[in-house]
């Protein structure tokens, strides 16, 4: 187990908002001494996560990603990728019998994922190790999981976008590609669990085909800005080993165009207060 010296409390400000950068009024955060590290409230102020301003920060994808936890009282839910813990930590939160397990490939963000955890005392139900996807599932040496949740780096062309700071870059580009993602995935988890993933709009027919060797039962839910806008992200969720005809749902909208809040549905799943359901 990782494990990270705790530095001195400060307190953090809370306007009761969700995960997210640039979210506005939903979000306020404070320097941590002299360490680089910011501590915010998020889903509503139950969740407290310290993070590097500077790296990679859990952003609204994170949210949607644990309010579209669905797992039971008693399963065990794999997250790779965790980073500081913002999704896990959210899940968990939500979900407060169902054990979580999260696998981080940066040493830092996965001592301050441990960090948070012990902050949250959640350390009862939730753990960090060491890992890196690109490996393989069986190299963890854990058994199957019940349900996995991921959202995996966006791109896996570094041609395809302005290189990202190198605090960033483990995030944004997957090295072994979205195969590599979905390949971990289908290892994690056993015959009839879920795996559920958010990402890219355009990555759909990438995420299907590549899961639906050993996964079906797909549930489709697009991720728009605006009601009149097209989606630019999508939260698939499969069944490995699912035969039931794939589900096409509802949108989320996100904003309203007049002011640009969030809309009702959204806030409320932002704060905690409703679920992304199925």
């Amino acid at each position: 187990m990782l494990s990270l010296k705790r530095p001195p409390r400060t307190i953090a400000r809370d306007n009761g908002g969700g995960i997210g950068q640039g979210q506005g009024e939903h979000k306020a955060s404070l320097t941590l001494n002299d360490l680089g590290v910011t501590e915010d409230r998020v889903l509503g102020g139950r969740v407290t996560l310290r993070q590097a301003p500077d790296g990679y920060r859990p952003g609204m994808d994170a949210a949607l990603l644990a309010a579209a936890c669905d797992a039971l009282p008693g399963q065990r839910v794999l997250e790779p990728g965790c980073g500081v813990g913002g999704a896990l930590l959210a899940a968990a939160t939500r979900r407060s019998e169902t054990q979580f397990q999260g696998v981080e490939r940066d040493p830092a963000a996965a001592a301050l994922a441990v960090e948070n955890i012990a902050l949250n005392a959640l350390s009862s139900r939730v753990g960090v190790i060491g890992g890196d996807v690109e490996a393989g599932f069986r190299a963890l040496g854990l058994p199957v999981f019940d349900a996995v949740m991921a959202n995996p780096p966006y791109f896996d062309d570094p041609n395809a976008l302005r290189a990202p700071s190198a605090a960033k870059s483990g995030a944004w580009m997957a090295d072994g590609g979205l195969a590599a993602w979905t390949a971990f995935c289908l290892k994690a988890v056993r015959e009839g669990g879920t795996i559920t993933l958010i990402h890219r709009a355009d990555r759909l027919a990438d995420i299907l085909a590549l899961l639906a060797s050993k996964a079906g039962s797909f549930r489709i839910r697009p991720v728009a800005p605006f009601v009149d806008a097209p989606a630019k992200r999508v939260i698939v969720r499969a069944v490995k080993t699912g035969k039931a005809p794939l589900a096409l749902l509802p949108p989320l909208v996100m904003h309203d165009r007049e002011g640009g809040k969030h809309t009702t549905q959204a806030e409320a799943i932002l704060r905690g207060e409703a679920d992304l359901a199925w």
